[in-house]
């Protein structure tokens, strides 16, 4: 029986991982660049937009960029203070003004000094480390190491919390997974494949209960972890490709 899930399962994610799943994704937005920089800053920022109607999404992070004339990088190391009045009329559900200009001085903090955005993550990880927890943690930790509004805090999740965390570990999925479909990114490489956690919302999470991949009712870290650890039983260095077959299956069949 766990042989003929895997060789569905499989089969999902070979349909799925496809050049034509980038178009209608939010993953489309950081595949408009070719900068590594820009497509960490085009992706993160998608990523965290990535909660309701995916065209909302789409449409919305394409606003940003534009508002940032399209070279992201750029506009948050260089920009001048006028620049920024450009972006107060930029919402997003209820990620607001505030929110943005306290994104913008946090990558320019870390750009400043870092060439990639994977060493907000990586630096709080070690190799033996089994998942992404301390990895996710500490960026939340670095994320509001500044000034910042509380408000704001709930647009970055934190496994201390008991969040899925999931539009992070779906960025995660996208700079870390590297294979020949070009979907993901595989920019990253202080990360592996293997400790990648599933992203997992009430779609995945109810298409993972119906195959038995999941107990847990809660769509919450511990139930990501579950998930996590039953895939790795189908392919322990990649199992977060599975998430292409669960999220294909619940939100595009509607397999729940």
């Amino acid at each position: 029986m766990k042989k003929d899930l895997r060789t569905f399962l499989d089969q999902k994610v070979l349909e799925y991982n496809q050049p034509a799943f980038i178009e209608k994704d939010p993953i489309c937005i950081p595949h408009d660049y070719k900068k590594k920089q820009d497509i960490e800053i085009a992706g993160f920022f998608a990523a965290i937009f990535a909660w309701g109607n995916r065209t909302t999404i789409i449409n919305k992070s394409k606003d940003l960029m534009l508002l940032m004339d399209n070279a992201p990088h750029d506009f948050i190391l260089w920009h001048k203070p006028a620049q920024l009045k450009q972006l107060f009329r930029f919402r997003h559900r209820t990620f607001n003004t505030s929110d943005l200009l306290y994104f913008i001085e946090f990558l320019r903090h870390h750009y400043s000094a870092n060439e990639s955005l994977e060493t907000a993550f990586s630096k709080w990880m070690e190799k033996t480390d089994t998942d992404t927890a301390r990895a996710l943690t500490g960026f939340h930790h670095y994320f509001f190491s500044m000034e910042h509004l509380t408000r704001t805090k709930k647009h970055i999740a934190t496994p201390y919390a008991g969040s899925s965390c999931k539009r992070l570990n779906m960025y995660l999925r996208w700079m870390v997974r590297k294979d020949a479909s070009g979907v993901d990114f595989g920019l990253w490489n202080r990360i592996s494949p293997a400790q990648l956690v599933c992203p997992i919302d009430l779609h995945v999470a109810r298409v993972a209960q119906r195959f038995g991949l999941l107990t847990r009712k809660k769509a919450d870290w511990a139930a990501a972890i579950e998930l996590t650890e039953y895939l790795r039983q189908f392919d322990p260095n990649d199992p977060v490709k599975y998430d292409f077959a669960l999220f294909g299956l619940g939100v595009m069949e509607k397999y729940v």
